[in-house]
């Protein structure tokens, strides 16, 4: 959920900083609570400003260059503000062969993005996934860094823009272990 920037106040709650700090006490290097510290940070702003990355690196003791190059490393988080969905669609090989590129140019089109893939109604972000680890399962998304929608079809994609443009959260979708229709596919 992207914030204003002008009214801003980065600063995280004394429940924020005791969740960060039982992150530092889980490992010999304070450095290694950078990632779930920064996820911290973008669950409450939205995402990475600056001025979130150097409160991070306040709060962790550690120097801004370093969070900042973990910052910048990792797709998953976010240097601008983005709008409240992001789908990420695999086009690494395997999803690409079956499917992963006609896949997210349809949800464009569908959501009558521009060059960056934004929708036109502002509350959508695509992007191409380098690669999700669900290739049995492909062409697969994931929505907003949480949810995997497998096997993606036209319909689906469909369904899944207007369930979030309703307000409705993505279920879990299981793929059972014994999955015979991949066998078949």
């Amino acid at each position: 959920m992207p914030c204003n920037m002008e009214s801003m106040n980065y600063t995280f709650t004394e429940a924020e900083k005791a969740e960060i700090q039982r992150h530092i006490e889980k490992y010999p290097d304070r450095r290694s609570a950078v990632m779930p510290a920064l996820w911290i940070a973008q669950e409450k702003f939205g995402w990475l400003s600056n001025d979130a990355i150097r409160l991070v690196a306040e709060t962790i003791d550690i120097p801004y260059a370093h969070v900042y190059g973990v910052a910048s490393f990792y797709t998953m988080y976010f240097k601008e503000e983005v709008p409240p969905h992001l789908l990420e669609v695999c086009t690494c090989f395997t999803c690409g062969e079956i499917g992963g590129e006609e896949m997210l140019a349809y949800a464009r089109e569908y959501l009558e993005a521009d060059e960056k893939g934004r929708s036109k109604d502002g509350l959508f972000w695509t992007r191409s996934a380098e690669c999700l680890g669900a290739c049995d399962t492909g062409p697969v998304c994931q929505i907003t860094n949480r949810r995997y929608v497998h096997r993606l079809t036209k319909e689906k994609v469909r369904e899944v823009i207007e369930a979030l443009r309703a307000g409705k959260e993505i279920p879990y979708e299981p793929i059972p272990l014994n999955d015979q229709s991949i066998l078949d596919d």
